[in-house]
């Protein structure tokens, strides 16, 4: 009765503010934000987190969701309502997201922009321009955005870039060419580096081009913003994470004919593959010795698709288990598309874009892999930043 009544409330709120924007863009109506209880309150070291909504590609509705640890609270689509005078509101396809400092930068990837909000409230402050761009990270004061370095275009052969932000101006300072079509970039300090340099590791998937793959990560010398070298890991890279002992795990999409989704664990000191897991893995995310992946692999050799999901200890680089949610829950998850885990609790949560066209789900598990909540997103669920 209690979470009924609290959902009815904040539905008769949501319908008052529906009613005052509607005005805000002289007659274009403003959706306005839908909140839900999804669980009872508690007090723990994070405020919330948000969650990044792609939005189909051409359809203009990356959106942002947000959840509040303290209310219990799951909120759709708060940047339109925040931010009535932003015309075309969020964008085209929102492709990462991440907190730094006291802003939030969301990579919105066909719209060629990153957009910069205050991390309390999402409220616009600044956008920032790099053309098709992909994933963020941030080093000293500094943000490095990967860069397609052109249009969405099948077959070309265009070398992507890194581009270097001023976090106070907003401004591009440097860029650095890479490889083609680099996705996923991590940031290592001198202590796990073969030369004692900060460096980035950049995962070039040469993905515009399915008839010749890159297959290198670049490595850059941050001080010189220069690439040091390309190092062969395997065809279509996409994702690159770090460990706390300094290593990097890198995912390969393979061909989705005869090769394979794989991952490999990288020595950036000896710039020496580790270890190859032979497992598929379409994402994953590192809290402490643990690491949680998913993976979604499609062949076009057979017309299907399977699902999976992992547990790895990066201490030992041992498998622990193939299954991580223990409850059965994730034979309704149809397309796992994204996955973060909160750091204090080992709670971790799994979202899925349905059919890719309708609104999505996240689901919120427990440490023992039971679920604790689900409520509906956006369309595409896929990114997710705590708000601490």
């Amino acid at each position: 009765m209690l979470l009924n009544q609290k959902k009815l409330n904040i539905l008769l709120g949501s319908i008052l503010v529906a009613g005052i924007l509607s005005s805000c863009r002289h007659g274009e109506v403003i959706v306005p934000s839908e909140s839900e209880q999804v669980t009872e309150g508690e007090v723990t070291e994070a405020k919330g987190f948000y969650l990044l909504n792609e939005g189909n590609m051409g359809s203009n509705k990356a959106s942002i969701d947000y959840y509040d640890y303290a209310t219990g609270v799951y909120t759709k689509n708060i940047y339109a309502e925040r931010n009535p005078t932003v015309t075309k509101e969020l964008g085209d396809v929102g492709n990462d997201i991440k907190i730094y400092g006291s802003k939030m930068y969301a990579v919105i990837n066909c719209s060629n922009l990153i957009e910069v909000m205050t991390a309390d409230s999402a409220i616009h402050l600044g956008m920032i321009e790099v053309e098709n761009c992909r994933y963020i990270a941030f080093y000293d004061g500094k943000a490095y955005v990967t860069s397609y370095a052109g249009p969405v275009e099948m077959y070309t052969s265009q070398l992507g870039y890194v581009a270097e932000i001023d976090t106070a101006t907003l401004q591009v300072t440097r860029k650095c060419t890479v490889g083609r079509q680099p996705d996923e970039l991590a940031i290592l300090d001198g202590r796990f580096t073969s030369d004692g340099k900060p460096k980035i590791y950049v995962a070039n998937s040469g993905g515009y081009t399915p008839n010749n793959y890159d297959s290198t990560v670049s490595i850059i010398d941050l001080e010189s913003f220069t690439e040091e070298k390309k190092v062969e890991i395997a065809i279509n890279l996409h994702r690159i994470k770090a460990d706390k002992y300094g290593d990097l795990y890198i995912t390969s999409r393979g061909d989705y004919y005869t090769i394979s989704s794989n991952l490999y664990c990288f020595d950036p000191k000896a710039e020496v593959i580790k270890k190859t897991f032979d497992i598929p893995a379409s994402n994953m995310c590192i809290v402490g010795d643990s690491l949680f992946l998913y993976s979604w692999e499609y062949s076009y050799t057979t017309g299907g698709e399977q699902i999976s999901y992992g547990l790895i200890n990066v201490n030992t680089e041992e498998v622990l288990s193939d299954k991580i949610i223990q409850d059965g829950t994730d034979a309704s998850i149809k397309v796992p598309y994204g996955i973060s885990v909160y750091p204090y609790t080992h709670e971790f949560i799994v979202t899925d874009a349905g059919d890719y066209v309708s609104p999505g789900t996240v689901y919120y598990f427990n440490a023992d892999g039971t679920l604790k909540w689900k409520a509906e997103t956006g369309d595409i669920p896929a990114h997710i930043a705590f708000r601490y």
